[in-house]
C-alpha cells in the first residue's frame, strides 16, 4: 500500500468513525498492520496527515479529523486596528484577536482553530495561501532617519525591514514596491521598483495600479509577438468566412474610447428585426498559451482608471489589428438573431465573418440623432433609419427581459474630469441615455444567446453566474425598509427577481426610493466567471455568459476559442475535451480573482481623486441623503456620487444614542433624528487624498431631521436623594437657586451665548465660574461612586484637569488603579468601530476595565489646565448624560 493510499485510509476511518474513538492502537488493528515495516508507515502517514492539518491529535493521544476538531478555513479580513475576522455563508463571521493571528496578513487564507476554553474565540495555526507577495511604501523621516512607512494603515505598526537599502537612491517622500521576502515581524521586503515622488503628476495612480499587481508595461517577448502580427487583413485570412462588408455596420462607443470590440447592425422585417452582433475575433491573433495568451490570463481583464487604460492586450493590437476601426476590414464572429416585435429571439445563428464598419460612432453623437438633432441627422444621413430601428429593436428586446424579471439597479457612476497632471477639476454623476442602454440590450441578447448554444451542446465554457442573495442580506433589508415605511415580505422559498424589480418599482417617485435601491443592490452578490451555467439572477436568465469584450476580458477570449473549436470546426476528440473542462474551471476562477483586483483598483482610484478633489473646497456646503447610519456617524452621499462621513464626535449640539433596531442616531435633548433617507445639508469640514476620506458636518436647517415625540427626561443626581425614602430630594433649578443665593447670581455683563460662553466654562451655567467648579467637582465624585463600566468618555470631552486638584481622591484612584492593572492582562484588540460595530464585542469586559482604568490613571497624572474651551467639552446636555453612563451607553456615542 503506497503512503497517499494509507493516508487516505486513515483519515477515511477517523472521519467515519466516532469522535475521538481512534488512537495509533486502533488504527493499527482496523488496518490490519501486523509488521514492524507496517508501523513505520502508519506513524509517517498520521505525522503527515498531522502535518497537513488533516487530523488532529488530542491530549489523550486520539486522533480527530479536521472537522471534528473545529477547525475552520477561510479568507481573514483584518481591520484598522488589528482584528481579524473569517466570513462564513450563513452564519455570523469568526472573530480573531490581533495576537491570535500569527503572521496572517489581510486576505491570506488560513486554518483557525476555536480556543476550547473561549467560546467565539479563534487562532490561526496555519497559513494556507498568502494573498500578497508585495507592498507599497513611502519613505518619510523619522526624526533625523529615513523610513519606510506602508501604505496600507493595516501593516503600519507591524513596520517593514528592507534588506536591500543601498540599491536605490530615494528621499523623503519616494514611493517605492517593496517585494516581500519573508512574512516575520517587521516584515522583511526589497525594493522592486521606484515608482517615483508622491507629488510627482501620475505617481498616485500608478501606486494604486501597482498595489493590486496591475503592470502597465507589458514583458519585451509579448510584445515581440504582437508587433509581428500583421497590421492589415490578408486575403487568406477570408477564406471560410461571411462577408458582411456591404451590410451597413457601425461601432457605438465613448467619446474617448480607441479600442472597438463590437459593431452592430439591424434591418426592420415584418414581425420584427434581424439583428446581427459583430465580434472582433481576437482569438484568431491570440493564440492559446503564447505569450500573448498567458500574459492576457495573468491580467484578466482591462483596467479603466480616472486618467489612464491598462489594457489586457498590448494597444497594437487591441487598438489595431483587433479593433474594428472604421472603413477597414477586420475579422469578426457574428451572432445573427431574429428578434420578434416582443422582443423574444425566434431563430440566430452563429458564424464567423468579416466585416467593414461604415461609421465610428459614439454615445452623444447617437443619442442627439434619436432626438432627432439636425446636424447630426444630417451627417448621418446615409445610414437611413439605422439607429431609429436599432433603438426599437433595443427596447422590444428590453421589455422581454424586464416581463421575465430582469432587475434594473439604478447604479450611478462617477465621472471625474482631470487636468494633464492628474488633478480633478469636476466631479458628475455619469447619465446613461438611449445610446448607452441601446448598446447594452444588443450585447446582453448576444451573450444570451451564445450561452444557450454553448450550454445546449454540453462543451466547455465560462459562464458568466449570478447567484441569488442570501437570505440574512434580505432580512436585514427587509427590516430597514420596513422603517423607511416601505414594507418588503421575504418568503420561505426566498425571493424571485421579478418581485425585486416589482418592489423596486412601487417604491419609485418616493423619497426613500434611492436609499432603498442602493440598499437592495448591496444585498445583491457579485456576478463571477463559472464553469457551470447556473444562471443570472439579476438579469433573471438561465444561461449567460461573456462574448461581447474580447479585447479587454479574458473569459470572452475563451468563449471565442471553444466557438472555434467545438462549434465551428467540429472537434470531437475526448481528450480535448476533457483537458478544457479541466482548463475552464481554473480560468473561470483567476478571471473571477483578476476582476475583483481591478474593480477595487478603479474604485480606490476613484476615492482617492474624489478625496483630492474635496480637499480644496473645505466649507462648500450641499444638500445630500443619508445613505447609511452608524454608532459613530452617518454617511451622506451628494448629487454627483461623493460620499462622506458625518462622525457622531462633531455632532456638537446634542449627545446622540444609535438606534440599531432602527437605524438612527437620536439626539437625547432635542429629540432629532437622523436615519437611512433623510435629507441634510452638509458643510465639507475636511478631505485626506492620502487616506481618501472625507468628513461632512451637519449645517442646522429646519428639514435636518425629524424629532421624537418625546425626548426622555433628565435623570437627577444620586446624591441629591433623601436617605429614607431613597426618593430625589430637589430638582436640578432648585440645587442652581439654592447655589446662586450662596455663592452671588451671575453678572448682567456676562455673554448669555456664543462663544464667551463656550470659552468661559463647560457647564450649563457657564458665566459663574465657583458654580462650574461646583459642578466639575460633583461629576469627579459622581463618577467615583458609580458602578465600573465601559462607558467613560475620551479625554476630548472630559479635560485630564477635572479632578487634578481633588488630591485626596486621585490618591485613592492612583492605588485602586496600581492594584487592579496588576491583576488585568493588557490587550490592546478592540476592533475598529468603522468596519465592525462596538456591540458585538461588549462581552469583553477584561479589555473595557482596562482600558477605564488606564483614562482614569491619565487624569489623576495630568498636569492641571485650564481646558474648558471651545469643543473640549459639551455644553447642552453634558451634566445629564454624565449622571448617566458616564458619557457612553451601549448604543450610541457622546456627541464630540
Amino acid at each position: 500500500m503506497e503512503l497517499e493510499e494509507l493516508k487516505q485510509n486513515v483519515l477515511d476511518l477517523i472521519r467515519k468513525g466516532k469522535k475521538g474513538s481512534y488512537d495509533i492502537k486502533r488504527l493499527e488493528e482496523e488496518l490490519h498492520m501486523q509488521k514492524a515495516a507496517d508501523f513505520v508507515r502508519l506513524n509517517k502517514a498520521v505525522s503527515g496527515l498531522e502535518a497537513s492539518y488533516d487530523i488532529v491529535r488530542t491530549g489523550q493521544n486520539r486522533f480527530l479529523s479536521a472537522e471534528q476538531a473545529g477547525l475552520i478555513q477561510g479568507r481573514v479580513s483584518i481591520n484598522k486596528r488589528g482584528m481579524g475576522f473569517i466570513d462564513i455563508p450563513g452564519a455570523p463571521s469568526l472573530r480573531i484577536e490581533a495576537e491570535d493571528l500569527g503572521y496572517a496578513l489581510d486576505g491570506d487564507t488560513v486554518l483557525v482553530q476555536p480556543f476550547p476554553a473561549e467560546p467565539g474565540e479563534y487562532r490561526v495555526i496555519r497559513i494556507l495561501t498568502h494573498a500578497h507577495d508585495h507592498l507599497i511604501g513611502t519613505f518619510a523621516m523619522n526624526g533625523r532617519q529615513l523610513v519606510c512607512v506602508p501604505d496600507d494603515e493595516k501593516l503600519q505598526e507591524r513596520g517593514v525591514k528592507i534588506v536591500n537599502p543601498n540599491e536605490y537612491s530615494v528621499v523623503a517622500g519616494t514611493k517605492v514596491l517593496l517585494k516581500i521576502v519573508s512574512y516575520s515581524d517587521p516584515l522583511s521586503v526589497s525594493i522592486a521598483r521606484v515608482i517615483g515622488h508622491k507629488d510627482d503628476p501620475g505617481v498616485d495612480i500608478l501606486s494604486i495600479l501597482l498595489d493590486y499587481d496591475i503592470i502597465p508595461e507589458f514583458p519585451q517577448e509579448v510584445m515581440d509577438q504582437a508587433e509581428a502580427l500583421p497590421q492589415s487583413v490578408p486575403d487568406s485570412d477570408l477564406a471560410g468566412r461571411t462577408d458582411l462588408t456591404n451590410v451597413p455596420t457601425v461601432t457605438i462607443d465613448g467619446d474617448d474610447s480607441k479600442d472597438f470590440d463590437d459593431a452592430v447592425s439591424v434591418e426592420a422585417v415584418a414581425d420584427g428585426w434581424n439583428l446581427k452582433v459583430d465580434i472582433a475575433d481576437v482569438s484568431h491573433y491570440v493564440t492559446a498559451d503564447s505569450p500573448l495568451d498567458l500574459e492576457a490570463r495573468k491580467r484578466g481583464t482591462s483596467t479603466y482608471v480616472t486618467d489612464r487604460v491598462v489594457p489586457m492586450l498590448p494597444h497594437i493590437l487591441s487598438n489595431g489589428i483587433c479593433s474594428l476601426n472604421p472603413h477597414e476590414i477586420r475579422l469578426t464572429l457574428t451572432v445573427e438573431m431574429h428578434v420578434l416585435n416582443d422582443g423574444s429571439i425566434a431563430d440566430y445563428k452563429l458564424y464567423p465573418s468579416y466585416i467593414q464598419s461604415f461609421e465610428r460612432m459614439t454615445y452623444n453623437n447617437v443619442n442627439r440623432i434619436l432626438e432627432n438633432d439636425p446636424e447630426m441627422c444630417s451627417r448621418y444621413a446615409h445610414l437611413g433609419s439605422l439607429f431609429q430601428d436599432l433603438n426599437a429593436c433595443a427596447h422590444a428586446i428590453r421589455a422581454r427581459r424586464v416581463a421575465d424579471g430582469a432587475i434594473d439597479f439604478e447604479s450611478r457612476e462617477a465621472k471625474i474630469t482631470v487636468d494633464p497632471t492628474g488633478r480633478p477639476t469636476d466631479v458628475q454623476a455619469a447619465v446613461q441615455k438611449e445610446a448607452e442602454k441601446l448598446i447594452e440590450d444588443c450585447m446582453i441578447a448576444a451573450n444570451q444567446t451564445v450561452a444557450r448554444h454553448m450550454n445546449g451542446i454540453q462543451m466547455p465554457c465560462i459562464y458568466r453566474i449570478h447567484e441569488a442573495p442570501q437570505e440574512r442580506r434580505l432580512t436585514e433589508f427587509s427590516r430597514v425598509a420596513g422603517l423607511l415605511g416601505h414594507k418588503f415580505v421575504v418568503g420561505r422559498s426566498g425571493v424571485k427577481p421579478l418581485f425585486i424589480q416589482q418592489y423596486l418599482k412601487s417604491c419609485e417617485g418616493t423619497p426613500e426610493y434611492p436609499v432603498l435601491n442602493m440598499l437592495l443592490l448591496r444585498c445583491m452578490q457579485k456576478a463571477r466567471y463559472d464553469a457551470q451555467c447556473l444562471g443570472h439572477f439579476g438579469l433573471a436568465l438561465d444561461e449567460y455568459l461573456h462574448f461581447t469584450s474580447p479585447i479587454r476580458r479574458y473569459p470572452d477570449l475563451i468563449v471565442h476559442r471553444m466557438l472555434r473549436k467545438y462549434v465551428f470546426e467540429g472537434c470531437a476528440d475526448t481528450n480535448q475535451v476533457d483537458m478544457d473542462e479541466r482548463n475552464v474551471v481554473q480560468f473561470a476562477m483567476t478571471s473571477s480573482e483578476r476582476e475583483v483586483a481591478s474593480t477595487n483598483a478603479e474604485w480606490d482610484c476613484e476615492d482617492m481623486k474624489k478625496a483630492e478633489y474635496m480637499s480644496e473646497r473645505i466649507g462648500m456646503c450641499a444638500d445630500g441623503i443619508i445613505t447609511s447610519v452608524t454608532n459613530f456617524g452617518f454617511y451622506v452621499q451628494l448629487p454627483n456620487t461623493i460620499e462622506g462621513l458625518v462622525r457622531v464626535n462633531t455632532m456638537n449640539e446634542d449627545f446622540y444614542e444609535f438606534d440599531d433596531s432602527r437605524m438612527q442616531l437620536v439626539g437625547s435633548r432635542t429629540g432629532r433624528v437622523y436615519r437611512v433617507g433623510d435629507p441634510v445639508r452638509i458643510k465639507v469640514m475636511g478631505a485626506s487624498k492620502e487616506s481618501s476620506t472625507i468628513d461632512f458636518g451637519v449645517v442646522p436647517t429646519a428639514k435636518t431631521a425629524a424629532k421624537r415625540p418625546a425626548a426622555k427626561p433628565e435623570r437627577r443626581d444620586p446624591k441629591e436623594r433623601d436617605p429614607k425614602k431613597g426618593r430625589h430630594e430637589k430638582s436640578w433649578a432648585e440645587r442652581k437657586q439654592r447655589f446662586d443665593a450662596k455663592h452671588g447670581t451671575r453678572q448682567a455683563s456676562e455673554p448669555e451665548t456664543g462663544e464667551g460662553t463656550e470659552k468661559r466654562s463647560s457647564s450649563r451655567y457657564s458665566g459663574h465660574k465657583p458654580y462650574a467648579k461646583h459642578e466639575d467637582r460633583k461629576r469627579s465624585f459622581s463618577r467615583s461612586a458609580a458602578p465600573h463600566r465601559d462607558s467613560r468618555p475620551d479625554q476630548d470631552e472630559y479635560s485630564s484637569s477635572r479632578c487634578a486638584g481633588k488630591k485626596s481622591y486621585a490618591k485613592h484612584e492612583d492605588r485602586k488603579r496600581s492594584f487592579e492593572r496588576s491583576a488585568a492582562p493588557h490587550r490592546d484588540s478592540r476592533p475598529d468601530q468603522d468596519e465592525h460595530s462596538s456591540s458585538r464585542y461588549a462581552g469583553k469586559k477584561s479589555y473595557a476595565k482596562h482600558e477605564d482604568r488606564k483614562r482614569s490613571f491619565e487624569r489623576s497624572a495630568a498636569p492641571h489646565k485650564d481646558s474648558r474651551s471651545s469643543g473640549s467639552y459639551r455644553k447642552a446636555g453634558a451634566s445629564r448624560s454624565s449622571g448617566k453612563t458616564g458619557g457612553r451607553s451601549s448604543g450610541g456615542r457622546r456627541r464630540g
